[in-house]
């Protein structure tokens, strides 16, 4: 079964985490390819209601069609393509094509027009800056009903729907309504998400967070049912997590919460790592050289103590962000051949993943590690 994935403004740390969570769900990637900030992937298996559980992805669809544009219009013409129930109705047209989208956009309001409807084809008024630089299309508008996409690959064209958007609404309500915030040292509930798929953690295992803080990545484990280990010196930070999964009515027999140090605690056993350590000084100026090598190798030797009393305890993989400093022109990142000749450990093929924004001072490096 084919299906198009519109992916986040981190198209290959998108990518990565698409194709790690096909993986947990025992549904792997057969094939995909990619083009602008879409990728058209193939699987076994239908995909029913997804997104919720993928932090880097904004909506998926559904293949209707394939091959040369009129097969695809002929194809369509016994079809039904709205599903809603209102006689008028706004629609847009996800371009991943390259010269074709003109006949699409044709065919569709005569086809509209032909079944009566009041469609009215919208452009897509937003635009959004991938990690990469490059400026791509973005869905803005709340007055769209349906969303159809033309995708072109070699000589197939690919036309769809989509059935599956992120919910950002819902997303934000959980993360700002919690009792307990800590907006400068919690990482979004998006990026958590991807952390947990990197790990390639099965439903019912037991996933840890060493750094836990106010349980941002527990949280998000939990919804998609994982048992978790939430671990952090700060006293106020345990009870803060506590509050949290307190709210948000999670079963306390899924989750465990640990006020200690994870460089000497003892834990049970348990699946996988996914976790944000301290990035160390929270800057507003660009730092020396010397002041960001010491932030980095600070932050070295504590995932390396952390990781060294943990591992023999974890069976799979150790998913951790790591800070990426820019000094002027360039980044310093962490030594991470430091960290893998220390605690004896391999770096998963494909990582480190940078994850920034334009200008941000202290950035993230995302590294998998595994035995």
């Amino acid at each position: 079964m084919k299906y198009l994935i519109i992916l986040g403004r981190n198209i290959e740390l998108s990518v990565k985490e698409v194709e790690s969570y096909l993986i947990r769900i025992n549904n792997p990637l057969l094939n995909y390819s990619i083009n602008k900030n879409a990728i058209l992937i193939e699987v076994k298996e239908k995909l029913n209601n997804i997104i919720e559980n993928l932090g880097g992805v904004i909506a998926i669809g559904e293949i209707l069609s394939s091959g040369e544009i009129e097969e695809i219009t002929n194809d369509l013409s016994g079809k039904e393509l709205y599903s809603g129930q209102k006689n008028k109705f706004n629609y847009v047209l996800w371009n991943y094509s390259k010269e074709k989208i003109d006949e699409i956009s044709i065919y569709l309001k005569q086809k509209f027009r032909f079944e009566k409807l009041k469609a009215i084809e919208k452009k897509l008024t937003g635009k959004v800056k991938l990690q990469n630089g490059e400026i791509v299309d973005n869905l803005v508008s709340n007055l769209i009903e349906e969303e159809y996409f033309l995708f072109s690959k070699d000589d197939e064209n690919y036309f769809g729907k989509i059935t599956q958007k992120c919910n950002y609404e819902e997303l934000e309500k959980r993360d700002m309504n919690k009792p307990v915030r800590r907006e400068s040292l919690s990482i979004s509930p998006r990026l958590a998400k991807i952390l947990i798929n990197l790990s390639l953690i099965k439903k019912g295992e037991t996933l840890v967070d060493p750094f836990c803080g106010i349980g941002v990545i527990l949280q998000e484990s939990l919804i998609q049912n994982l048992k978790v280990i939430g671990i952090d010196k700060d006293r106020e930070a345990i009870k803060g997590a506590n509050q949290n999964l307190s709210w948000a009515k999670f079963n306390k027999e899924n989750y465990r919460l640990i006020s200690n140090d994870s460089s000497s605690v003892n834990i049970d056993k348990a699946n996988a790592i996914a976790t944000e350590p301290d990035l160390g000084d929270i800057l507003k100026k660009i730092p020396t050289k010397e002041k960001a090598q010491e932030i980095q190798e600070g932050f070295e030797n504590l995932m390396i103590k952390v990781i060294n009393n943990l591992k023999n305890k974890i069976s799979g993989r150790i998913v951790f962000t790591a800070p990426d400093i820019r000094i002027g022109k360039k980044r310093i990142s962490c030594n991470i051949e430091r960290i893998l000749e220390r605690t004896r450990l391999r770096l998963v093929e494909g990582f480190p993943i940078k994850e920034f924004r334009q200008g941000q001072i202290v950035g993230r490096e995302i590294f998998v590690l595994e035995k």
